[in-house]
């Protein structure tokens, strides 16, 4: 995609965040969150907890955010050589490389963090297409969690487990 400019979210993405990620999780299998179980204001403390200890980037394409993706820390002194990831291209605008850029863009800011060995992730197994991202970039499935997901018409698909490990670490 022409023009698109990948920067830290700000605070004042939180509005856009939160609606964009209403709307995705109204598809069933994207997002495991449902359309009513985030806030705003939970954007707002995620930004401001990863400005100091992670990374929180959007996509914007014409003064509207297409796509976010953060890597943050799980919190427990055992797993800080842990990063987990997430990543959303926003309804409308997948398919157009918008994954693609913010990925390699969150490796290449992990890839020289002291101390990283691992990012992980969890991918439903019916979202091919995010699932095909991550093994470009050179993830690896690690584990399937079976029947972990209950979608609104109560089927229940498989959550993926995923890892990419730092190229400095062995192991």
């Amino acid at each position: 995609m022409k023009n698109l400019i990948i920067r830290k979210a700000s605070l004042n993405d939180a509005a856009q965040l939160y609606s964009a990620e209403f709307e995705t999780a109204k598809t069933p299998g994207l997002l495991v969150s449902r359309p009513g179980e985030f806030s705003k204001q939970a954007f707002e403390r995620k930004i401001l907890a990863l400005n100091d200890n992670g990374l929180y980037l959007v996509a914007e394409h014409d003064d509207q955010i297409v796509g976010h993706a953060l890597l943050e820390p799980l919190g427990l002194e055992a797993l800080a050589h842990v990063l987990s990831l997430t990543i959303v291209v926003h309804p409308g605008h997948v398919g157009q490389g918008i994954g693609h850029v913010l990925m390699a863009r969150l490796l290449a800011w992990a890839s020289v963090r002291p101390g990283l060995v691992k990012i992980e992730l969890r991918v439903r197994e019916t979202n091919h297409c995010a699932r095909h991202l991550y093994q470009k970039f050179g993830f690896v499935e690690e584990g399937r969690l079976q029947k972990r997901i209950c979608l609104p018409d109560g089927t229940l698909v498989a959550d993926i487990t995923m890892a990419w490990f730092a190229a400095h670490q062995s192991g």
